[in-house]
């Protein structure tokens, strides 16, 4: 959970699954998390988003990213190569919050520079505390580059 001097942050949350929306919005609203959080339901909205295009435009930069693999369109594997290839965007912490627990995802991913890798629970509970943990260590414990003006 954010301090109260800490100021909210931006979360990207790329997620086709309206359940694993669902819990993910729920987790946010349990713990209090005062972040602000932007979803987008394919890769390609992703980019939108990231670049600021079409119905995105004006959108704030993420601070952090929640990326799905399994994605309409462009894959997560694709979005996180875009991601940490382009020199604009490769500072912004991306966390892969997936259902694969596949050894080939993980390392793909971690080899397309993946900031972490979190396997989703299927329990509700155990959802929530693993979306609390991702918010307490990329917003409380680890400090995030500055936002470009």
């Amino acid at each position: 959970m954010t301090t109260p001097s800490a100021a909210p942050v931006d979360v990207l949350l790329v997620e086709d699954d309206p359940g694993d929306e669902l819990m993910t919005r729920e987790a946010f609203e349990d713990n209090k998390i005062r972040n602000n959080l932007h979803v987008v339901r394919d890769g390609e909205e992703a980019l939108d988003f990231l670049y600021q295009r079409g119905d995105h435009t004006g959108v704030p930069r993420p601070d952090l990213i929640l990326l799905d693999l399994n994605l309409p369109k462009y894959d997560g594997r694709q979005v996180l190569e875009k991601i940490k290839s382009d020199p604009d965007l490769q500072d912004i912490p991306v966390v892969v919050l997936t259902t694969s627990a596949a050894e080939e995802d993980i390392l793909r991913s971690y080899k397309l520079h993946a900031n972490a890798y979190v396997t989703k629970p299927v329990d509700l509970d155990q959802f929530i505390a693993a979306v609390r943990q991702i918010d307490d260590f990329f917003v409380q414990v680890v400090r995030l580059p500055r936002r470009q003006a």
